[in-house]
C-alpha cells in the first residue's frame, strides 16, 4: 500500500494502522472502509482509490492491529474481536473519531465487506454519527439488535447476494423487520443466484463454496453505492 498514507490510531492500548486515500482535488466527504475478514488488503485499497476518485477521503480501518497469516488465523482473531459487542463496537468506532479529526467538517459515512458489512451494521445500530453505512455481502446477525431509541439513525444501504449461505434470505428479511422496528431508512439491493464475497475477483481462487465473484452484482452494488452517495453529498 506504498501509495496510500499510513495512519497510525489506537482503540486503548491495541495499536492499529488505517490506509488513506485522497482525492485530487478538495474532498466532499470521507469515508471511512471497513474490511474483510482478513484485513486489509489490495481489494480494499482498490475500493478507497475508488472512492477517492469520486472526491472522497477514504480510509481503510484495522480490526486486528494485525495481518492475518491465512484464513484459519483470521477467523480466530474476527471470533475474539466479535465476542464482547462493546468492544467490538467501540474498535469499529475508533476508525470513525480518526477518520473525523483527519476530516474536520466533512459529513463521515462508512462502507464494509464481509465482515466490514458486519461491523458497518453494527455502526448503525449503534447510532454513531454516520450519513450512511452499505453493507456489502455483509453477515446480519448481531448480539443487540437496533433500538427505536437510538438518537441518530444512519441511512443504510444493504447490497446482498440472495444465495449468500452466510446471510440466507431469512435473515435478510429479519433485518428488514428490525430495521423497520426501530425506524431507519434502509434500501435493500439483491442479486439473484449470487454467493458470498461477490464483489472481490479474488473470490473464485479461495476453493470456498461460499464465495464467488460475480462481474454483474459488483458493477451494480458499486453504482447503487455511488448514486447514493451522490444523493447525500451531491
Amino acid at each position: 500500500m506504498s501509495d496510500l498514507e499510513r495512519v497510525d490510531y489506537a482503540h486503548g492500548t491495541k495499536a492499529l494502522t488505517g490506509w488513506l486515500a485522497r482525492p485530487a482535488g478538495e474532498p466532499r466527504g470521507a469515508v471511512v472502509v471497513y474490511p474483510t475478514i482478513v484485513n486489509a488488503n489490495a481489494h480494499m485499497e482498490r475500493r478507497a482509490r475508488m472512492l477517492a476518485d469520486q472526491g472522497f477521503l477514504a480510509l481503510i480501518a484495522d480490526f486486528y492491529g494485525e495481518l492475518p497469516a491465512d484464513f484459519a488465523s483470521a477467523g480466530a482473531l474476527a471470533e475474539e474481536l466479535r465476542s464482547d459487542c462493546d468492544h467490538f463496537r467501540a474498535r469499529l468506532s475508533a476508525a470513525v473519531a480518526t477518520l473525523r479529526d483527519l476530516a474536520p467538517g466533512l459529513g463521515l459515512s462508512a462502507i464494509g465487506f464481509c465482515m466490514g458489512g458486519q461491523a458497518v451494521l453494527e455502526l448503525a445500530r449503534a447510532g454513531e454519527d454516520l450519513l450512511l453505512v452499505a453493507s456489502f455481502h455483509g453477515v446480519f446477525g448481531t448480539a443487540r439488535k437496533a433500538s427505536a431509541a437510538t438518537a441518530h439513525k444512519p441511512r443504510v444501504l444493504l447490497l446482498h447476494g440472495d444465495a449468500d449461505p452466510l446471510a440466507p434470505r431469512a435473515e435478510a428479511i429479519a433485518l428488514w423487520d428490525e430495521l423497520d422496528a426501530a425506524g431507519y431508512d434502509w434500501h435493500h439491493h439483491a442479486y439473484a443466484g449470487v454467493r458470498h464475497g461477490f464483489t472481490d475477483p479474488e473470490s473464485d481462487s479461495r476453493g470456498l463454496a461460499a464465495v464467488a465473484y460475480d462481474a454483474s452484482a459488483d458493477r451494480q452494488a458499486w453504482a447503487s453505492l455511488t448514486a447514493l452517495l451522490d444523493e447525500i453529498y451531491g
